[in-house]
């Protein structure tokens, strides 16, 4: 596998691997876990990325573009590792699992 690229899986469709950019991919899952918090219910969504979104590199990411797909597909891969999960009812709140 190319060193630029990285495997991630999709919660939402189990066994589905997916290549992706390794660096903002990388950058994602960093700023997400960041500022997700170790408790339920969690944080919504579109607080995660009010959050994360100072905290991404703005060569990979200039003025937050395509954050919101790359916070979609780093959520689904953490939540397919059991790293993060969200609370049983909406609106999706998520946090990191101990």
């Amino acid at each position: 596998m190319s060193e630029d690229k990285i495997e991630i899986e999709n919660a939402g469709s189990p066994g589905h691997i997916q290549r992706v950019d390794r660096a903002k991919f990388t950058a994602m899952r960093d700023a997400l876990l960041s500022v997700l918090p170790d408790e339920p219910p969690g944080m919504k969504v579109p607080d995660a990325k009010a959050e994360l979104l100072p905290k991404l590199p703005d060569d990979l990411f200039p003025g937050g573009a395509k954050a919101g797909w790359w916070l979609k597909a780093a959520q689904l891969d953490l939540e397919a590792k059991g790293i993060i999960a969200r609370a049983p009812k909406p609106p999706v709140r998520l946090y990191r699992v101990k």
